[in-house]
């Protein structure tokens, strides 16, 4: 059964029904409200040990009340790392990273698109479109796949190219887009009047967020349900942030997490689209204007939030910040750490390493505190970004102390 009580809408609390189609309110994202008090009669967390590790485990705090409606691909649980050299490079003692590139189609968007395409099928939907400048499509693209539905991908030109082919591959109707992430989003908005499709953009549905919560949930019970001192996490739409913070409560409410021991959370940004560090700075709850954003982290390309306000409350209300990383150094920092653990680290987690580094010379955190960075996706879709030229072996004519010798980067390409 589902303990889904009503939707409530974000920016002011207004209280909507459940179980129906429902994208946003007064144009903003809405909150899946639940019966926490019954979940906390019905189970106790020590149960879960006996329940297939994947995010369905987690159903008490989940949306979906209909079996026959799961959309799944065998999703979670994603691994918690420490990463000890990785954590002496940068001066921490306690560094973790919990690496979602494991999940289905290599990134963190598996989470949110299961549970949204689970819950569309479940409320009668056939037809799903989404705008996305990275993984996103990708996941959109699988789940309509498995949910036998159409689906449709509005990408803008630069996108990565495994995540244009990788859409297309798994059936969906794929287009290029000369803009960026918004202009797509207002492809998708028009067509869902026109071609009557699903609305799959980020934070306008509000299921999402319930898949994406189960990072949170998933960290506090790798954790023995003691959660870390603080979480950094690239953030863009900043739905996963959101969901965790969302979990965390519910977690606390339902006292399977001791009161007042919440993470600080750290939303990680690049210096070339920083538009939630910069609204943080200012003191700020909604994002201004960005002019030329850019950066080689896709998922980070995201100028204007639709959920600014919750990613910036998040962050405020935890102790936590806003910080934008050094675009020139991102593949820097995304290749010492892809070399020292073996972890495929995506660009955009790249940014929550020089958001540590900044946060430990600026004193916002200290080395002995326990920290957890996520890496959202597999560093091998952006081909873009690892491309190299390599030198070349003569059959016949092999070097062999040149193969020994320290090798250069080779260029990139």
């Amino acid at each position: 059964m589902s303990y889904v009580t009503h939707l409530e809408a974000a920016i002011d609390g207004t209280i909507l029904p459940a179980r129906t189609l429902q994208t946003v309110h007064a144009g903003r994202p809405l909150w899946v409200r639940y019966d926490l008090d019954a979940i906390a009669r019905s189970i106790d967390r020590d149960a879960l040990v006996h329940r297939e590790p994947t995010l369905w485990r987690y159903r008490e705090l989940l949306p979906v009340d209909d079996d026959d409606c799961i959309v799944s691909l065998g999703e979670g649980m994603s691994p918690l790392l420490r990463c000890e050299r990785l954590g002496t490079a940068i001066g921490l003692e306690n560094l973790f990273i919990k690496d979602e590139s494991q999940l289905p189609t290599g990134s963190f968007k598996a989470r949110g698109l299961c549970m949204a395409v689970s819950m569309a099928k479940q409320l009668g939907a056939t037809r799903t479109a989404i705008p996305t400048a990275g993984n996103a499509g990708g996941a959109l693209a699988a789940y309509a796949a498995r949910a036998s539905m159409e689906c449709f991908v509005f990408m803008p030109a630069f996108t990565p190219e495994v995540n244009k082919y990788e859409a297309a591959v798994y059936g969906a109707r794929v287009f290029l887009v000369d803009g960026l992430i918004h202009d797509c989003g207002a492809i998708v908005n028009q067509g869902t009047e026109k071609l009557g499709w699903y609305d799959m953009s980020t934070l306008k549905e509000p299921y999402r967020i319930e898949g994406k919560k189960t990072m949170g949930l998933e960290l506090a019970e790798q954790m023995q349900w003691s959660l870390p001192d603080v979480v950094f996490y690239p953030t863009g739409g900043g739905t996963g942030l959101i969901g965790m913070w969302k979990a965390f409560a519910e977690l606390e409410q339902i006292g399977w997490i001791e009161k007042n021991r919440r993470p600080r959370m750290f939303a990680c940004q690049s210096t070339g689209c920083a538009p939630l560090a910069e609204a943080f700075e200012r003191g700020e709850r909604f994002v201004g204007s960005l002019d030329n954003p850019f950066t080689k982290a896709a998922g980070l390309l995201v100028p204007k939030a639709l959920g600014d306000f919750m990613i910036l409350d998040a962050v405020r209300e935890s102790g936590g910040r806003a910080v934008a990383a050094d675009e020139q150094r991102l593949v820097a920092w995304m290749e010492m750490a892809t070399r020292l653990e073996g972890i495929a680290l995506c660009p955009e987690a790249a940014a929550c390493l020089g958001a540590l580094e900044r946060s430990l010379q600026e004193g916002w955190i200290s080395k002995n505190e326990t920290v957890v960075v996520y890496n959202t996706g597999a560093v091998q879709k952006y081909v873009e970004v690892i491309k190299r030229h390599f030198p070349r072996v003569e059959r016949g004519k092999i070097d062999w102390e040149a193969l020994v010798s320290p090798p250069s980067r080779h260029g990139t390409a």
